[in-house]
């Protein structure tokens, strides 16, 4: 996006108009040349490596050109239009275009997602797109025609061509960088520590082109007095419930993040739009804000997980917003609103004191905090409960909202499988009645805090598939399931279906798939051709073992059609919590073909007979899922 305006301002700027049009036409034909988009299968990921630099690199050479096109039309469609009618403001086409966001944003997850498979979306938009390169390119062409005119801002005519100064530049920066950090910030929060609920983050990007589509729309709709306590006192909230988090209900703290998320982007676009140039400058008005939210990203995306262990990028971006606020208020001050203006700033001041308050506090670890740690994947902590009652005494592994793992630490319970893998658990069931005499060979996908391990025997090998380096670290320092375990125990750091796909077959006895109790559905690892790479390392008599306990996604069914697709029995097993062992309650879904391990008493008498909700469901593929139709 940044190249992209980069490219439209030297483009306004240094060529003439019938050479900006002859550029832009090339790049149009080049761009089309990239089509359709299809990343190489050579992009896959090793497995131990970040896979950052990677995926960034995957999505410059795949997209990179046709959206860097893309990128630079709102800017260069903006300073042609004013060429060619320069009565009218050109900046109210920049609120049309994120109408179009939006509604792209909406269109995909809840309808073409739901309607077509990938390749065939892929070619929909390659149509599209040359569609949208040929009216681009008679538009150039028409702006190519027209000679630059004097242009009639909505400013007053004395400053209509006033240069911006560099502190102008500087605002335009800081605001658009503050309004970034505080999206991407607050979908953090939300989404890590407040609530694990699908399909949450389209919430705060929609309030975020909201605030875009309002502010250049019409000035009226940002009363700058009413926006800045409306921030103030929303930040101060936000600020207050980092306290008090775990004793609110989630709703109340949804709203409150959300609405400080709106708040804080009326008020720094709102800025932004009472800082805009006269549309001859429109260009580095649109290339410094660019580069203000690019930076933003890059700062949460790329450097706070290196930087902090913790999720403080919320309260820093409310900080910078504050004075970039005063900085905005300071700017456009006169003497006549001087009063209400101090008011403000002093408001702003009380807040940004709040939010360091905040952040100095939130570096300090809680008193049953063992461990804590951060990458690409998240925040991961090792939390200690003493309860007073050593039989009671536990340790978990927690990333957000979701618990990885949870082992006793008295000596005569460390040993014992707890949480989602009980000994009455459809794993646990599995386990105990799946023998072999020279020992078994299983493959388990997701490690935890290495529970599962404790179910092995003398001569057994387990096989654990873990992509968070940090979980693995965790499982090994802070917990002894795998230490105290009779098997030899393998772990390969990576994607699971990536390093199966490369292994030779594994001759797997039961092969464990666990990657299913969040609202982020690892979609690859339930598809048909995931399934083909699972057949291929499990013995003829071999059990799979699916763990589809998930608040908010009903697996059953996807999991019974692959069953049925490549010719397993599948049944549901479901286990009722127990406190007193810590086990919790858990579904599970076991497939096998060997009907001697469905003749088993305790197998046959533990099958959950439950009808399914979709008995017709479809066959996901690598090019054709469907998370809102199991959405519960």
């Amino acid at each position: 996006l940044f190249a992209g305006y980069a490219y439209a301002h030297f483009s306004i700027r240094r060529l003439s108009p019938r050479m900006q049009a002859a550029v832009h036409i090339g790049l149009l034909c080049v761009a089309a040349l990239c089509l359709p988009i299809a990343p190489d299968a050579g992009w896959k990921p090793e497995g131990h490596e970040n896979p950052t630099w990677r995926i960034l690199c995957m999505l410059t050479v795949s997209v990179g050109l046709p959206y860097f096109v893309l990128s630079s039309t709102g800017p260069l469609m903006q300073a042609w239009f004013s060429r060619t009618e320069p009565e009218a403001s050109p900046y109210r086409l920049y609120a049309l275009s994120n109408i179009g966001s939006v509604l792209g944003l909406i269109s995909y997850p809840f309808l073409f997602e739901l309607l077509w498979a990938t390749e065939v979306q892929s070619w929909m938009w390659s149509a599209g797109f040359v569609m949208f390169g040929v009216t681009c390119g008679w538009c150039a062409i028409r702006a190519g025609q027209v000679q630059p005119a004097v242009q009639n801002s909505e400013l007053s005519p004395a400053v209509a061509d006033v240069p911006p100064t560099a502190w102008d530049k500087l605002l335009w920066f800081g605001l658009s960088a503050c309004a970034s950090t505080i999206l991407l910030a607050t979908t953090n929060q939300v989404c890590l520590d407040v609530a694990v609920i699908p399909f949450l983050w389209v919430l705060p990007l929609s309030l975020y082109l909201l605030s875009f589509i309002l502010v250049f729309d019409s000035e009226t709709w940002y009363p700058r007095g009413t926006y800045t306590i409306a921030m103030a006192v929303s930040v101060t909230y936000a600020t207050l419930i980092t306290y008090q988090s775990a004793n609110l209900p989630i709703m109340p703290q949804l709203v409150i993040y959300f609405v400080t998320l709106f708040f804080c982007c009326m008020v720094c676009h709102g800025e932004l739009v009472r800082l805009k140039p006269a549309p001859r400058f429109l260009t580095s008005f649109y290339l410094a804000t660019a580069a203000g939210g690019a930076a933003g990203g890059l700062f949460v995306g790329l450097l706070a997980p290196v930087l902090f262990e913790r999720l403080i990028e919320l309260q820093l971006g409310l900080i910078a917003s504050c004075l970039c606020l005063l900085g905005a208020h300071r700017r456009q001050q006169t003497a006549r609103k001087l009063t209400r203006g101090v008011m403000w700033l002093g408001t702003c001041l009380v807040v940004t004191v709040l939010g360091l308050v905040r952040l100095l506090n939130s570096t300090s670890a809680s008193e049953n905090e063992l461990a804590i740690s951060r990458n690409f994947f998240g925040v991961l902590k090792v939390i200690e409960e003493h309860s007073g009652d050593p039989q009671r005494h536990v340790r978990t592994l927690v990333h957000g909202q979701t618990k990885h793992g949870q082992q006793f630490q008295a000596a005569d319970k460390r040993r014992q499988p707890t949480t989602y893998y009980g000994k009455q658990s459809g794993v646990g069931l599995a386990l105990r009645n799946l023998e072999r005499p020279t020992g078994r060979r299983g493959g388990f996908v997701g490690l935890g805090i290495g529970t599962l391990a404790t179910y092995a025997q003398p001569g057994d090998e387990f096989r654990f598939y873990e992509i968070d380096p940090d979980v693995v670290r965790h499982a090994r320092q802070h917990f002894t399931y795998m230490s105290d375990s009779a098997a030899r125990i393998e772990v390969v750091l990576g994607d699971a279906r990536l390093a199966l796909d490369r292994e030779p077959p594994q001759q797997f006895d039961i092969l464990v798939l666990d990657a299913f109790s969040s609202d982020a559905i690892p979609v690859h690892l339930l598809t048909r051709e995931a399934m083909e790479i699972y057949v291929r390392h499990l013995q003829p008599d071999g059990v799979m073992a699916f763990h589809i306990s998930n608040r908010f996604f009903d697996l059953q069914p996807i999991v019974a059609r692959l069953g049925k697709e490549f010719g397993f029995r599948a049944e549901r097993f479901e286990c009722q919590p127990n406190d007193d062992v810590g086990q919790w309650a858990s579904h599970w879904m076991l497939l096998s073909r060997d009907m001697g391990f469905w003749s088993r008493s305790e197998i046959a008498t533990s099958i959950h007979s439950t009808p399914l909700n979709q008995p017709h469901a479809p066959l996901w593929t690598d090019q054709f899922s469907n998370l809102l139709s199991i959405l519960k």
